[in-house]
């Protein structure tokens, strides 16, 4: 397996989010990794002059209920967290589950989500993906959250 240290790419500023209200909702069961996406999210929504909010949960099987329960109060919403494969299909269920949560809520209740869940074999690559400094997966969610808050208010708006 590579460990290959991936570099972030760079992103260019999304026009129309200004003011959007964005609610990371994150996981912080592995806090070191959790702490440099939330680093790397809220830097991104900064940069493009909207408003993070953010919520805790327990893992990553419960960031779409929570996401679900704010459905209707934010333009966006960021799902941060990280799973690491075990010696059971306890990963699997999570990150099948989780994902497709997700793009339910996506789909079903036109959503702009940003999917920032690191799912890797090693703390290794969780580090390599989600620092700041190497992947950034964190600012990657956040720019997709506002990429596609602007196109609904384009959309909306037509």
């Amino acid at each position: 397996m590579s460990t290959r240290t991936e570099t972030p790419t760079a992103r260019t500023a999304i026009d129309g989010v200004k003011g959007a209200r964005v609610l990371i909702v994150e996981s912080h069961y592995y806090a070191e990794i959790a702490d440099e996406l939330i680093a790397g999210a809220e830097r991104e929504i900064a940069r493009n002059g909207a408003i993070a909010e953010r919520v805790t949960v327990p893992g990553a099987f419960e960031i779409p209920g929570a996401i679900a329960l704010a459905a209707g109060r934010y333009d966006g919403f960021v799902a941060l967290g990280c799973v690491i494969r075990g010696e059971t299909s306890h990963y699997d269920y999570v990150c099948g589950e989780s994902a497709r949560g997700l793009m339910d809520l996506a789909i079903q209740k036109k959503l702009a989500i940003g999917y920032g869940i690191v799912t890797v074999e090693t703390m290794d690559q969780a580090k390599a993906r989600a620092f700041t400094d190497r992947g950034d997966k964190g600012g990657d969610a956040a720019h997709a959250c506002l990429a596609m808050v602007a196109l609904g208010r384009r959309w909306r708006n037509i």
